[in-house]
């Protein structure tokens, strides 16, 4: 499976949970279980787009702006999932935080599969998209397996020059 086809079926996946979230009555403890489930899914999903996806794509295109725009939209998404899940917690107003999450991950989901997905295609072969599908899958489930520091350490170290990557990757990284 290819690198779009990958990063689409999360997307979808989670917009699906979103939505199941966003239809429960206020008082539902479902609720808890399907901010679980999204955690579950963003986080591996985000921290194996950036080092896979975006980051071969930031190697090759001298335009980073697009690929650094996504970053940040992350950020923004996993601000929003914290707080949803501190909402979730201490039973506040949930449903507000879980629209706006849906809304962001809308526009960045949109965003990506236009513009990041045409840029790839113009510098990626079919050849090497399978390859990014094959590793952002196998990296994915790696970081399923990480907790919330080790997480945070990839998104600083993601967001690096390139040439950087390698030495902060070989640094210990918080667990």
């Amino acid at each position: 499976m290819d690198i779009y086809t990958c990063l689409q079926n999360d997307h979808n996946e989670i917009k699906d949970l979103l939505d199941e979230l966003i239809k429960l009555d206020e008082r539902d403890s479902y609720r808890s279980v399907l901010v679980e489930q999204i955690k579950s899914g963003l986080i591996p999903h985000a921290r194996a787009e950036e080092s896979v996806f975006y980051n071969a794509i930031r190697a090759v295109n001298s335009d980073k702006s697009d690929v650094m725009h996504s970053y940040k939209e992350h950020m923004e998404a996993e601000t929003l999932l914290r707080t949803l899940q501190l909402k979730d917690s201490t039973d506040m107003d949930w449903k507000e935080t879980a629209i706006k999450l849906r809304e962001a991950l809308t526009h960045h989901i949109a965003e990506e599969e236009g513009k990041i997905f045409a840029e790839a295609r113009n510098i990626l072969s079919q050849e090497e998209a399978n390859m990014m599908g094959d590793a952002f899958e196998k990296l994915k489930a790696k970081v399923g397996q990480e907790g919330f520091l080790k997480t945070s350490f990839d998104m600083v170290v993601n967001l690096m020059p390139p040439r950087f990557i390698d030495k902060m990757r070989n640094l210990q990284a918080p667990q």
